[in-house]
């Protein structure tokens, strides 16, 4: 049996967003919904959408899921150790090979803009992934999507209480809300198209690190202060006394980021996601003034281990 569309990461942050654009614009009988988790089912056959248990360390159980399916959204996986992480890339490409997907479309990162090399350690894996969807022969469109604006406190590691943000880079980052970003890959995959392409979703403003901390004292009344520090020092401050518990080695990772902002890596905003959307999508400065409106001490999950 033929199913268009199988939307794997459905209990993650951006696969929920995608699996929510399709419960409402499309018949159920054209998507279903995959986790790495069997007991997660119920909860979407209670919603009326079907559901396939997709194992990423499980080729069998990849290999059943992707049977007969059109089009699948291959959301990468979120583990920070990118030796496992590839390994699980390897095994969704290849089951998708094996039973003649027609369609894989991947959610990399927006890291490099559309170049194929990038300073942050978090885009490697995004790479040798893509580099793994061009020599493996399945049609493939590879979305770098743009980094969360929900996430700027965990971006910045600024908590309610926090009296000095400490980064080494204010370079331009293309923020994007992640409910977007779900729509416009949705409505991406449905209109189809982008065949052995890379393609960039962001939204139209670039903003600095100095900005986002000037919405947060203009919106919440803090006076929050912002500094250039070293990537040792950055990493030594945040990593010493972090609010939400993480320990230095997330930092250190983190650094890479910070490496790759000041290249500009993240400043290649795309007009796509605004045709896409029909509309332009919310730029940063205005989400983040929204996100603290509603409420002064906006924190994000992952900002806390």
């Amino acid at each position: 049996m033929t199913l268009k569309y199988l939307i794997t990461g459905a209990t993650g942050g951006l696969g929920e967003q995608v699996l929510a654009y399709f419960a409402a614009n499309r018949p159920a009988s054209e998507f279903a919904a995959a986790s790495s988790r069997e007991s997660n089912r119920k909860q979407f056959e209670d919603r009326g959408i079907a559901f396939r248990h997709a194992n990423y360390d499980d080729p069998a159980s990849l290999e059943a899921a992707f049977h007969g399916v059109e089009n699948l959204l291959f959301v990468s996986t979120n583990v920070f150790d990118n030796e496992k992480r590839q390994k699980q890339h390897e095994n969704f490409i290849n089951a998708a090979k094996k039973v003649g997907v027609k369609h894989v479309w991947y959610t990399s990162l927006a890291f490099g803009g559309y170049e194929s090399t990038s300073k942050a350690a978090v885009q490697q894996v995004h790479l040798i992934t893509e580099n793994l969807l061009k020599k493996s022969g399945i049609t493939y469109t590879s979305i770098r999507e743009g980094v969360y604006t929900d996430a700027f406190p965990v971006f910045i590691n600024w908590f309610p209480t926090t009296s000095t943000i400490s980064l080494p880079s204010d370079g331009p980052m293309a923020l994007t809300l992640r409910h977007e970003l779900g729509e416009a890959t949705a409505r991406l995959m449905i209109a189809g198209g982008h065949e052995n392409e890379i393609v960039l979703l962001t939204a139209q403003e670039a903003i600095r690190p100095s900005e986002i901390v000037d919405v947060i004292n203009k919106t919440t009344g803090r006076q929050v202060k912002f500094e250039i520090v070293s990537g040792d020092e950055y990493v030594r401050r945040n990593g010493a006394n972090d609010l939400g518990g993480k320990p230095a080695a997330f930092f250190e990772m983190v650094r890479s980021w910070w490496d790759a902002i000041e290249k500009g890596e993240l400043e290649t905003t795309s007009p796509l996601m605004s045709e896409v959307l029909g509309r332009e999508p919310v730029k940063a400065s205005e989400a983040i003034r929204d996100l603290l409106t509603q409420n002064p001490d906006f924190t994000w999950h992952q900002n806390y281990v």
